[in-house]
């Protein structure tokens, strides 16, 4: 059975009424069973744009040849790239399709859409082990550096994660690195009050890794668990930006051995390609660890997943689906493959 079916069954037999499910009595089975099945819709909802767009220009692709033709690809290969899966990713995923189809005597336009799914599954995964969650450490405070560009969601990204975090029972702080942008201190410290978290920040114009300092002094004195450190967007002049990280991070790892411990580059996805070229800079410049694609609900490019994942080699930690604080969820690459490729299953 390949992929394609393989999520199709999983998803679906999800959606049965619980007594289908060999009666899973226990409490906690029943909650998980329910939370997936929230978070499938939360994709399935998120995806809208991406899947009216993509999936249903490829259904009609498929509609129209129903044997596989050198028109047939190259139409394919377009509407990759309009998906905004990149065109380097593409030229690659073209020549495996190709491989496969010659191999296999695919000639069936109805069966190759199979296929298509398992090998955007294989430029996610790539032989390589996919984490997708937070490096939570067992003792002292997790420490989680955020950055990039502003206007990309940042300090709504890392409000939201402190209410994911707060929910699992954490004691999280909120430390605003940002001392630059008018109004991002008050921002951040509006979500800490919003999520009830804590709170630790100075007036604008402040150094910010004295910020950082003072917060993760705060953190330890205070017992926290987890510590979400915004910090200035001004990718514009990256020789200061580069600077200015590397001394963030130096107080950080005085301060907390091993820290940060993670690194999350906030993307809008919304932006296509230019985000994707943030990604490559950033990545000059400091340790990026996990990327937060934003705003994947607001755009019919959703296939710049796939393209991050290939181009700069970073793995997508959270998605944005929505304006909601439940709307920022893990990134799960079998429920973004359901939720994009519903309709054709």
């Amino acid at each position: 059975m390949g992929l394609f079916n393989k999520i199709k069954n999983m998803f679906q037999k999800q959606e049965q009424p619980l007594e289908e499910e060999k009666q899973i009595e226990k409490i906690q089975s029943t909650e998980s069973v329910e939370k997936s099945n929230e978070e499938v819709k939360v994709y399935e909802k998120g995806l809208t744009k991406t899947r009216e767009s993509f999936v249903s220009k490829l259904v009609n692709l498929t509609n129209k040849y129903h044997k596989i033709t050198e028109e047939y690809f190259e139409e394919l290969e377009e509407i990759l790239i309009m998906a905004d899966i990149g065109v380097n990713t593409v030229m690659s995923f073209m020549d495996r399709l190709r491989e496969r189809v010659k191999q296999e005597h695919i000639e069936d336009t109805e069966y190759l859409k199979e296929v298509i799914v398992d090998e955007l599954f294989i430029i996610y995964v790539n032989d390589t082990v996919l984490v997708n969650k937070i490096n939570v450490q067992e003792q002292g405070p997790t420490v989680v550096l955020f950055v990039g560009v502003n206007g990309v969601g940042k300090t709504t990204t890392i409000g939201k994660i402190a209410w994911q975090f707060k929910k699992q029972g954490k004691k999280v702080l909120l430390v605003a690195g940002d001392t630059f942008r008018a109004g991002a201190s008050a921002q951040l410290k509006e979500w800490s009050e919003k999520v009830g978290v804590g709170f630790s920040g100075k007036e604008e114009g402040s150094d910010p890794a004295s910020v950082v300092f003072d917060g993760l002094v705060k953190a330890k004195e205070e017992n926290y668990d987890i510590v979400l450190i915004d910090t200035a967007g001004r990718l514009q002049n990256k020789v200061n930006l580069m600077k200015e990280l590397e001394k963030i991070n130096r107080v950080i790892g005085t301060q907390i051995e091993g820290a940060p411990h993670e690194t999350l580059l906030i993307i809008d996805a919304t932006t296509g390609q230019n985000g994707i070229s943030q990604a490559k800079s950033f990545k000059e410049i400091t340790n990026i660890t996990g990327i937060v694609l934003t705003k994947l609900d607001g755009t019919a490019k959703g296939g710049i997943v796939l393209a991050i994942k290939e181009e700069v080699d970073i793995p997508v930690k959270y998605v944005g689906l929505g304006e909601q604080k439940e709307d920022l969820q893990v990134f799960d690459i079998e429920k973004y493959i359901y939720g994009l490729f519903k309709d054709m299953m």
